[in-house]
């Protein structure tokens, strides 16, 4: 099966731009052509397309993404560099979850305090007022 440029944009939640970008920058090889020239993805485009769009939300930056789609060419001798590359990222993933849930924390605690300060503001009301 394949896919207009626009239905591959709006499966991978990606726009056109961003599709032709990530072709131009070699992220993305260049789709196949339908009869009428237009780019036809594939479902292994789509699934690729999925996959860079996992790298970004980790914060992984453009320069490392083309790093491992030029290695991803190579085939199974860029293997142990692929896997060195996405090790690192999920090392920097754990960092930012850590400092997230650090941040989760202090929320948690000022909601917290924020909760009893008005159960206690609600009990003094009520004692004044009886």
């Amino acid at each position: 099966m394949s896919y207009s440029i626009a239905e591959a944009a709006r499966r991978s939640g990606l726009s056109i731009d961003t599709l032709r970008y990530y072709e131009r920058i070699h992220l993305l090889d260049p789709p196949e052509r339908d009869a009428a020239g237009r780019r036809a993805y594939s479902e292994a485009d789509l699934t690729w397309l999925q996959f860079l769009t996992k790298l970004r939300t980790t914060g992984m930056p453009i320069r490392r993404m083309r790093e491992y789609a030029s290695l991803r060419k190579r085939g199974v001798a860029s293997a142990a560099r692929r896997r060195t590359i996405l090790i690192e990222q999920r090392g920097s993933v754990a960092e930012r979850i850590a400092e997230l849930q650090s941040c989760l924390d202090v929320l948690d605690y000022k909601i917290t305090n924020y909760e009893q300060l008005e159960q206690g503001y609600s009990s003094a009301v009520r004692e004044v007022t009886a």
